[in-house]
């Protein structure tokens, strides 16, 4: 069993993605690319660990396909990790539903805010 969430279409024959399940799998990650993802895993560990009990439910990206924003929560964020981790590319994507804005951070966001916390430990 995985962590991931549960497809919302899952048995229904009017699957809108029925046609995307016969493409390939994108091309197995480097080695560089692999540790990337593994690192991108940990900190989001970190960012969850730190933000959650804030109220931040998870991460903001800004799509370059769509050119919209893209809300993830926790653990949409990791299943979409791992995903990448196995297949080499990235899931299909659709905008959230009326998504609160506010309790997103970006990536960067995440990373200064768990850079800042590290230090503040660090000097007491």
């Amino acid at each position: 069993m995985t962590d991931e969430p549960r497809d919302p279409f899952l048995g229904d024959p009017h699957d809108p993605a029925a046609a995307l399940d016969g493409d390939e799998p994108g091309a197995p990650l480097s080695p560089v690319e692999r540790e990337d993802v593994l690192a991108d895993l940990e900190d989001l560990d970190i960012f969850q660990a730190l933000l959650d009990p804030k109220g931040v439910r998870g991460i903001v990206v800004d799509c370059e396909d769509c050119g919209e924003p893209h809300f993830f929560g926790w653990d949409l964020m990791r299943g979409n990790l791992l995903y990448l981790l196995e297949a080499g590319q990235t899931r299909v994507h659709e905008p959230a539903f009326g998504p609160d804005p506010s309790a997103y951070v970006s990536w960067d966001y995440a990373r200064g805010y768990a850079d800042g916390a590290v230090a503040a430990t660090d000097e007491h």
